[in-house]
Order: C-alpha cells, then structure tokens, then sequence
C-alpha cells in the first residue's frame, strides 16, 4: 500500500490503525483493493453533500493536468484489467512524463487488457483548426508526430490498436475499466493548462457513460495508423 501511494511505510501504517489519509491516496487505497472509498472511509462524506450521494461519479477535480499525481496515473494504468482507451490530440505528456509507457501498455494487453490509443490525425482539417486557435500554428501536427513514434511497436500487436481522428475534440478521454480521466478543452488554450476531471462509473450515473459514448463515435470514425505511411 505504502508502494502504491509512494509513501513511507509507517504513514501507511497510521491509515491502518485508523488515520484518514489524504484524498488522492484513499483513492488509490481504494482502487488498490477494488472496494469504493466510502466502504473504507464512510465517515469522510460529509465532503460529498454538495454532490448528492457518497456513490457520486465525481472522484476529484484537478486545476490542470500537471497537478494529478503521477502515481495516480501509474496505479491507473497499472490497476486496468478489462480496457484502456486514450483520445487525444497529441497526448504527448502521456509518453514524456512515462518513458516506458509503451512497455507498460504492452504489458497490460499481454494481461488480457483492451488497448485503444486515438491520436488527432496530423494532416487532417480538425487539427489545423485546433493548432490556429492555440496560436501555434503547424506546430500541433509536429506534435503528434513526435508523440506517435512511442507507440510504433504497438501496432499489430495483439490487444493493442491505434488510430487517427480527424473529429472536434471537445475533451481529451483516459479512461481505466471503470475509471475515466476527463480533460476538458478551453478554446485558444492547450489541453494541459485545463482542467481535469475524475471519474468512476456507477450505478444510475450519467456523466461516466455520455464520455464513454463520445470515445466510442470518435474511434468508430477514425482510421488505422500506418507507421510506415507518411502523415
């Protein structure tokens, strides 16, 4: 536990014996032993009031996508045991910040896990749009060539697909089996200095499932990535 929350072993100890740890890390404790926060921690919901009910879709929030730990990615991804599906224009913090990202995602899939990474098509007319409202120009697409070279021994692998979308992008989706990284897009803004979204999937719940649907349009729609093929 001490591992997963990249804690010391006797702060770990405290939450054991009755300590209520900080948020980020009851869900990472949580997550870890597959039961909801609230089975751990019932008498912290007095937070979630403002919600509606403890079981609310609305796990955190994050100003931007630099103040979600990096562990909270890492037991994300790590946790995944059914699907992991990434929309995107470039993605490019995805691989910069875990250079072992593709490994990792490799890994995952040889554990039975659904991989679906959709990158923004760099000659397509929805990323230009996006890079002349940002400011930078051609620069987008650059991007997203960089960034797809970290996936090439992806393609064809079992378990594993990539595609290219040429669609608006409203929000940029990571979503984990049941838990989904929502990162809204503020026009003339990159994605990284919006915010984020945390979400789990619940009984009764909306937000989780109209997200889930969204990747589902955008990835009917997109094509398959050719490394070989000049973008």
């Amino acid at each position: 536990m001490a591992e997963a929350c990249s804690v010391d072993p006797k702060t770990a100890s405290r939450w054991v014996s009755g300590r209520v740890p900080h948020r980020r890390h009851r869900w990472t404790v949580a997550n870890l032993l597959g039961v909801d926060e609230a089975y751990l921690w019932p008498e912290n919901g007095q937070g979630v009031t403002r919600l509606g009910p403890v079981r609310s879709e609305l796990v955190d929030t994050f100003p931007n996508r630099a103040s979600v730990p990096r562990d909270v990615w890492l037991s994300l991804l790590l946790g995944a045991m059914k699907q992991i599906d990434v929309l995107v224009f470039s993605g490019t913090f995805f691989a910069q910040t875990n250079p072992h990202i593709a490994r990792m995602l490799r890994e995952r899939a040889e554990a039975g896990v659904r991989v679906r990474l959709c990158f923004g098509d760099p000659s397509g007319e929805a990323v230009s749009v996006r890079g002349r409202e940002e400011g930078i120009g051609d620069t987008l697409a650059a991007k997203i060539r960089a960034s797809l070279t970290y996936y090439r021994d992806l393609v064809g692998h079992p378990g594993c697909e990539v595609r290219l979308h040429d669609t608006t992008l409203y929000n940029s989706l990571f979503r984990y089996d049941d838990h989904l990284m929502v990162n809204p897009h503020i026009w003339g803004q990159p994605a990284s200095a919006n915010p984020i979204l945390q979400l789990r999937n619940t009984d009764g719940g909306e937000w989780f499932q109209r997200y889930g649907d969204s990747f589902e349009a955008v990835w009917a729609s997109a094509r398959p990535w050719a490394p070989d093929r000049q973008e």
